[in-house]
């Protein structure tokens, strides 16, 4: 034990007594609970509290304005998937989904389809009206062309233009023969040449023929040339005609064939007019373009084509109907949730397929997005998987302010260049989107984005906690009841759901809260349910929830036991026995991957004469936060108001966190901190047994800090591994005692009065603790009793001050750096 270096006697201070065990963890009484297991309770699987955020959801789903989609905010785990997937199914089913949309052939310009929009359920009775439609079309055209009455009627338009072609030519024929002329077919066309004796007249002889009987021949076959290129010039018009009664033959076949199967079709669909003008611009193309259905049989054209059933399904393709959302009647209305919100996926694609080295597209290769498919009802995203999409954030709001889904290549959104593709006709859009997200990323969202806030008007904010009281415990445990269930867990027994919600109170740093993170608790009923198989139980038993708890710490404590074992050692220099001037020992909090745990640290003071600098030695290296150098210069404030009044600060001091090596931040020190300052000071040694916890203000009232009970369960391993002797123990704020849900170890050991917890709401309490030293009150003339730790700490200040006039130093303060 370190001496006090003065020789004025201290008044012994007043006993304080630590707190009792029943204020170290507002446990649940299991026996409150009303039932043995939860196999007793209902299904209900509600969530607990939540009152304003389930208010807002409904009111969003409830009211039918454009711009009112929700955004539901709180951290991840507090169950707003299920909950907003509860209160949407609730409003979806009390509501009908009333449209099928498809996309058909748009027989005006193939390149922008047509967007059909049908009654629910309608639409695939039409698309499996349209396929079969489409194969007894196949059947009854291909029979119809491939008849004998169809073949009869074609040879008939044949042979009377192969009769009048041959009229005109024998008529040609018999003028010739009148002047000793044959007409003559040859490979390069029709010809004439000169008779003679009934044959044709050999070059030769022709010219040894009188000049006057060769001129009359050339003369009349020049004659018969010109009546020939007559005839010849008639031959397109008879074509013509030939192929108008051919075009006409087949209209009639094909009308014959199809047109009693396109109205009966109608006659399904007569109450819908789209549908009919549907058909009926079928019906027209087909007989249209009947030539497609024919092309490739061999006879057409005089050439062999692809094989004839090929073609015509190929050309009966566009007759199809591409339905890409379908809903059952009378079903409620949509309610989806995409989990992979890329740009695709949620406005929808056009598909392609490679034929002969080329990408080929049709009406039928359009595929529905996620806003298809929630059209008229609620479709959930998870906001920060939007964001992080290419382009998905901007075309969902361009779709919300456009009311309608346009299914355009990512490329084209961009504005970058394309190939040529389908351009479908826009979807009008009537939907609700539900975001989910931390509040970070609303309020980015709100601050950054001006669209944002008109396109999301309502918030549903999730807390993170929720008041604990019997009607919230009765609340978590209907709701461990159903998660047992959901997850096909064993039941709990009410001690296990009573240590379930003390872990939740813990989860919480509250006492008198709950936390709402539903994701753990759900863990934690995993983790219970397999210690309970473990141990052969059909009946998870607290004793399995503890096991769960201490398997999780053991799990993720390797970095806590590492520097446990450090100071074990003393390669960490942290005392739990002695009393020392100048040194206390502080307690800090760490979070590493998920695990929190509390570390001792050795904090000094020294105090010499100087000119009212008070050192933050970590700030000095930059090793110090903001908030920590924050709480060292309220020191300075603290000294001045308690000890200079009419005395300006004389000292030096300096601060600092022991072997400490990295960033130091948080002012939970502060009080810490001052108490060394002050033993400093007074020369009053610290017990080390002691360890303390708490920011302080000015007026030296001990502030709440966070982190309570790790700090306080990490002085305690290490006093416990070193033996416990009953008076080790922990200095809290007052305002913490409400925040304390310590582990059992730590409970069972104040209850055995080997560990004492004590809580300070002010810094003249704690230093009568930490030094047994009364702290002292002034009197009405500002004087503190002899021997008290303020008395001691104001005359060392005066001392300072006197010898700064011998010294002859400025009589003034500076301010504290």
């Amino acid at each position: 034990m370190t001496e006090p270096h003065h020789d004025t006697p201290t008044v012994p201070a007043p006993e304080h007594l630590p707190l009792p065990e029943s204020a170290l963890c507002g446990c649940c009484d299991a026996a409150a609970l009303g039932f043995e297991t939860t196999a007793e309770l209902s299904e209900e699987d509600g969530i607990v509290g939540q009152q304003r955020a389930v208010e807002a959801i409904r009111f969003a789903l409830g009211i039918d304005r454009s711009g009112y989609n929700l955004f539901a905010v709180g951290p991840r785990g507090t169950g707003k998937y299920r909950l907003v997937s509860r209160l949407v199914g609730e409003a979806a089913r009390a509501r009908r989904a009333d449209r099928d949309w498809a996309y058909v052939y748009n027989f005006d310009d193939e390149r922008r389809p047509n967007a059909l929009s049908l009654p629910a359920g309608k639409g695939a009775e039409l698309e499996s009206a349209m396929e079969q439609l489409v194969r007894d079309m196949l059947a009854a055209l291909s029979s119809a062309f491939s008849g004998e009455d169809y073949r009869n009627a074609l040879q008939s338009i044949q042979e009377q233009v192969e009769r009048r072609q041959s009229a005109a030519l024998d008529e040609l024929r018999a003028r010739a023969r009148e002047k000793n002329v044959t007409l003559l077919n040859t490979p390069m066309g029709f010809g004439f040449a000169p008779l003679e004796d009934g044959k044709v007249m050999e070059p030769e002889r022709f010219n040894q023929l009188p000049e006057d009987e060769r001129r009359r021949i050339e003369h009349d076959i020049e004659e018969l040339q010109e009546a020939l290129r007559t005839a010849m010039q008639k031959m397109p018009s008879l074509l013509q005609e030939v192929r108008k009664k051919i075009q006409e033959l087949n209209e009639e076949t094909a009308e014959f064939a199809i047109g009693g199967l396109i109205r009966t079709v109608q006659g399904r669909f007569d109450a819908l007019e789209e549908v009919k003008a549907y058909l009926d611009q079928v019906h027209a193309d087909l007989k249209q373009n009947i030539e497609l259905f024919l092309k490739g049989q061999s006879g057409q054209d005089g050439k062999e084509g692809p094989p004839p059933q090929l073609v015509r399904e190929q050309f009966l393709r566009r007759y199809r109907v591409n339905l890409i959302v379908e809903q059952a009647a009378d079903a409620p209305a949509p309610v989806v949730y995409e989990d992979e919100p890329t740009y695709e996926r949620l406005m929808g694609r056009i598909e392609h397929r490679a034929e002969m080295g080329t990408l080929l597209t049709d009406f039928s290769m359009i595929r529905a997005g996620a806003l298809h498919r929630a059209n008229g009802g609620t479709l959930i995203l998870d906001a920060r998987k939007v964001l992080m999409q290419p382009q998905a954030w901007e075309a969902l709001k361009r779709t919300l302010r456009a009311g309608e889904v346009r299914i355009e290549p990512v490329f084209s959104a961009m504005g970058l260049p394309t190939t040529v593709t389908l351009e479908p006709e826009p979807i009008p859009l009537k939907v609700k989107i539900v975001l989910l997200g931390e509040s970070d990323i609303y309020y980015l969202l709100h601050g950054l984005d001006p669209e944002f806030s008109s396109l999301f008007k309502v918030m549903a904010d999730f807390d993170e906690r929720v008041v604990r009281s019997d009607d919230t415990i009765r609340q978590m445990a209907r709701m461990v009841a159903a998660r047992a269930r959901g997850d096909g867990l064993k039941p709990f027994d009410r001690d296990a759901v009573a240590r379930l919600i003390d872990d939740m109170s813990r989860a919480e740093e509250d006492s008198e809260r709950l936390s709402a993170n539903v994701e753990h608790l759900t863990d934690l009923m995993r983790e219970a349910d397999y210690m309970a198989g473990q141990a052969g139980r059909d009946v998870v038993a607290r004793a399995d929830v503890e096991e769960a708890i201490d398997a999780r710490r053991r799990r993720v404590g390797r970095i806590a036991q590492r520097m446990q074992a450090e100071m074990l050692r003393q390669t960490i220099l942290v005392d739990t026995a002695g009393a020392v001037v100048g040194q206390i020992n502080g307690l800090s909090v760490f979070s590493i991957g998920g695990a929190m745990f509390g570390k001792p640290s050795r904090i000094t003071a020294r105090a010499w004469l100087g000119r009212g600098d008070l050192i933050d030695i970590e700030r000095a290296v930059a090793l110090g936060g903001p908030l920590h150098s924050k709480g060292v210069l309220i020191l300075a404030g603290y000294l001045g108001e308690q000890y200079s009044q009419d005395t300006p600060l004389s000292l030096s001091a300096s601060l600092v966190f022991e072997q400490s090596y990295g960033g130091v931040d948080g002012d939970s020190a502060s009080s810490a901190e001052l108490y060394a300052l002050l033993s400093a000071l007074a020369e009053v040694p610290i017990f080390q047994h002691f360890a303390v916890t708490g920011s302080v203000n000015q007026r030296g009232q001990v502030q709440a800090i966070g982190g309570v009970n790790e700090k306080v369960e990490g002085f305690f391993d290490l006093c416990a591994e070193r033996g416990l002797n009953g008076r080790q123990g922990v200095l809290i704020p007052t305002a913490n005692v409400k925040h304390l849900m310590l582990h059992r170890r730590v409970t069972d050991a104040v209850a055995e009065g080997k560990f004492q917890i004590h809580a300070v709401s002010a810094i003249d309490q704690g230093i009568e603790i930490l030094t047994g030293v009364a702290a002292g009150i002034p009197d009405a003339e500002g004087r503190f009793p002899p021997g008290t730790v303020n008395a001691l700490v104001a005359d060392r200040l005066h001392r300072f001050a006197d010898a700064r006039r011998r010294f002859g130093l400025p009589l003034r303060a500076e301010a504290a750096s």
